[in-house]
């Protein structure tokens, strides 16, 4: 025994550690009509769309077969004003929008459509047709679409023919318009 006396001490110690997470999605639609959608809550996930899953659509009509598209790209134009007097800095103002043309590449078939629009457009018969490229899930349901506004053809690209190759044929048809919208 010291000054103090004795001590002894023993602890018992349980823990029960739990954990509940509720994860519930809602929708509600306001008097406006507008939708909102809340954040999604632990665990919940949005996987990106795939490349692979497209469609074109011509004048409404979905054309199918189409195995690549490219230009789907916009870019405002800047344009530099030097402001006299001001030497610390260059006024950067807003220009034009520049659309690049849109590129269509799709298998050698029997069907020529795309090759009968374009020969008619280099006959000077210049026909613009509306198109649309839609983005689909993976269930084949529309997610996206990009709205192409008096598209018409500009070249055409025929399949390079190799006889040590065993690739699809593969033609391409460049369509210039004048803009497009996410729609």
């Amino acid at each position: 025994m010291g000054i103090f006396g004795s001590f002894s001490a023993s602890v018992n110690a349980n823990v029960d550690v739990s954990a509940s997470v509720d994860v519930g999605a809602s929708v509600d639609i306001g008097a406006s009509g507008g939708v909102t959608v809340p954040a999604l809550g632990l665990g919940g996930r949005r996987d990106p769309y795939l490349s692979y899953n497209f469609a074109v659509e011509i004048e409404g009509l979905v054309v199918g077969g189409f195995s690549e598209v490219s230009g789907l790209q916009t870019e405002i134009e800047v344009q530099d004003y030097r402001e006299g007097g001001v030497n610390q800095y260059v006024h950067r103002r807003a220009g034009p929008t520049k659309y690049p043309s849109l590129v269509l590449k799709k298998g050698v078939t029997d069907v020529r459509t795309m090759w009968n629009w374009y020969y008619s457009v280099a006959q000077g018969i210049i026909q613009r047709k509306n198109l649309s490229v839609l983005l689909l899930d993976s269930t084949g349901q529309e997610k996206l679409r990009w709205n192409f506004e008096q598209a018409y053809p500009v070249k055409w690209v025929g399949p390079d023919l190799k006889g040590t190759s065993s690739e699809v044929a593969v033609e391409s048809v460049e369509l210039a318009h004048c803009g497009f919208a996410a729609g």
